[in-house]
């Protein structure tokens, strides 16, 4: 890389100058976790997928051929279970490759983090779609899985520390909005790759590798743009017209700044680890089965038929299939509005308070979920299920501000990216404990409608657990905190400057003053394509209401 590409992406290049509106950072981290939040969407490429070499009908791998074995065949396709190891991976990935670079992120910026994220995503589904063309599944376990996964992890956790910094009075809002991007990726995405794929599908071809490599290439030019718009406050920048609050008024909130190395020592880390883990595992593991749950719980009910699951013909099930889709869609809407509300809410609320609400009423809920199954109630069930979504978006959103609190802000992108090993545990936990607890039920002889009811009773255990977890959070010792020496070597190696007027400006330097039709543009180039995305998944959510 030349010094001059270099220069551009180095941290003392993006340092924000007088006059420049903070209210540009949010659609630029938005640009990005719009476009890695298609992680959560991969599902709609599963279908296809398994068809890719029979187009109508799937070629079936003999009994001898295994997992490995389908890692490399070129002459059957690949079965819908094996196809969703990509799925696993990718929050594996997330977790891991957030916890090992979180560090060198800090130091390294925002942008160049941003850069490597769309290097990564956007080549990752380049080398998978090659992997479909070959009809070589290592390939797109590598590209999306690996890679991808890698590119998914750094663009998660590249805006937190910029976000928190930039707006230290409202920090809950501010990664909420970003998380909220996260979470709406998937509305934007599924049906945009379902739109592709019907496109470029023909008699010999289900269209996923054109999809890949179209989808690959708007999402560079969203993600290089969210990147080139990320800005760094200068050291000691504030708000207009806001004070800090006193280091008395709020014990939990702390104006020291913990080193990323000393976390896994220290208690509270692993009590917000606790209470994220215990938050996201039973949340995911719903996602996960809600709309076999509606299905089998409501049965005939749900198109007015006085008939159980099991008794429906296949035009029936077809029917209530496209009712559970629809409950599927709107589970996204409140799962992404959470985010922001929830977060937003914690500025007022405090952060140990917002997970009390989250842990007190979400196990009340998932502990009404049998009684108003067993009562016919779907409106009741429903709305259950959309609170529940709302904070598990939530928990999610609120946790960056909540480790800014506790541990500072001098490192907390870092810091957060460990944390997200608790995300990756949860992806693992949560939908193991539903899925084979469904199964354990039908092995006993369970009627469908009933065995549901074990599962949600754990569930409001493990948020039990998160709540002890929550109530044991205090403030730091002073031992954790990096003293004044350390924390100006910290910054230092963070190229934090004094002020931008001792930053050599490059080709992108000069003066900051942005004018408000640039802000206006730049949250239209996010709020379009999301507001297409709330109408495709309304579109969704009508087939339940009808």
């Amino acid at each position: 890389m030349s010094t001059t590409t270099s220069g551009i992406l180095d941290k003392e290049r993006i340092i924000a100058g007088p006059g420049f509106n903070r209210w540009l950072v949010p659609p630029a981290a938005l640009a990005i976790h719009l476009c890695i939040g298609m992680a959560y969407g991969f599902s709609v490429f599963w279908l296809p997928l398994s068809k890719a070499l029979g187009i109508k009908d799937a070629i079936k791998c003999g009994p001898e051929v295994g997992f490995f074995a389908q890692l490399f065949t070129t002459t059957c396709d690949w079965q819908i279970s094996t196809l969703g190891w990509m799925y696993t991976l990718f929050f594996v990935l997330l977790g891991s490759s957030a916890a090992i670079w979180g560090g060198w992120l800090e130091r390294a910026g925002p942008r160049k983090a941003g850069v490597v994220a769309a290097c990564c995503w956007c080549g990752g589904m380049l080398f998978s779609a090659l992997g479909v063309y070959m009809h070589q599944f290592w390939m797109m376990i590598l590209g999306s899985g690996v890679i991808g996964g890698i590119g998914l992890g750094l663009g998660y956790i590249s805006p937190v520390s910029t976000l928190i910094k930039w707006f230290p009075d409202r920090r809950g809002m501010a990664t909420g909005m970003a998380i909220m991007g996260f979470g709406g990726g998937a509305m934007i995405g599924s049906p945009l790759a379902a739109d592709l794929m019907k496109h470029f599908a023909s008699p010999t071809n289900v269209g996923v590798m054109q999809t890949f490599v179209v989808m690959a290439l708007i999402y560079f030019v969203f993600m290089m743009a969210g990147a080139f718009g990320y800005r760094v406050p200068e050291t000691g920048w504030k708000p207009a017209g806001w004070t800090p609050p006193p280091a008395t008024a709020n014990a939990m909130i702390t104006q020291r700044h913990v080193h990323v190395s000393k976390v896994w020592g220290i208690p509270q880390f692993w009590l917000i680890w606790m209470v994220l883990c215990m938050n996201v595992s039973a949340g995911i593991g719903v996602i996960g089965m809600a709309s076999p749950m509606l299905q089998e719980v409501f049965g005939g009910s749900l198109i007015g038929v006085a008939k159980k699951f099991g008794e429906l013909d296949k035009a029936q099930l077809a029917a209530i299939a496209s009712v559970a889709a629809g409950f599927t869609a709107l589970l996204s809407l409140f799962n992404i509005g959470g985010r922001f509300f929830w977060a937003s809410l914690s500025d007022k609320l405090g952060r140990k308070l917002t997970y009390v609400v989250f842990f007190v009423l979400g196990g009340v809920l998932y502990f009404s979920v049998p009684g108003s199954a067993a009562a016919g109630s779907i409106v009741l069930f429903v709305s259950a299920f959309c609170i529940i979504l709302s904070m598990y978006g939530g928990g999610f959103a609120t946790v960056p501000a909540y480790l800014a609190d506790i541990f500072g802000t001098q490192m907390v992108g870092a810091i957060h990216g460990r944390l997200l090993t608790a995300w990756a545990t949860a992806g693992v936990l949560g939908p193991v404990v539903v899925n084979y607890m469904r199964e354990y039920q039908l092995s006993l002889g369970l009627p469908r409608e009933q065995v549901y009811n074990q599962t949600m009773y754990i569930l409001t255990g493990m948020l039990v657990i998160g709540l002890i977890c929550n109530l044991m959070v205090k403030p730091l010792a002073d031992k954790w905190f990096m003293t004044d020496e350390e924390l100006a070597v910290e910054k230092r190696l963070a190229h934090e400057k004094a002020a931008a007027s001792v930053v050599v400006r490059g080709a992108d330097g000069g003066a900051d003053t942005i004018s408000p039709a640039v802000v206006a543009l730049a949250w239209a180039a996010v709020g379009i394509p999301l507001a297409w995305g709330v109408y495709r998944t309304l579109q969704s959510v009508a087939k339940f209401f009808a």
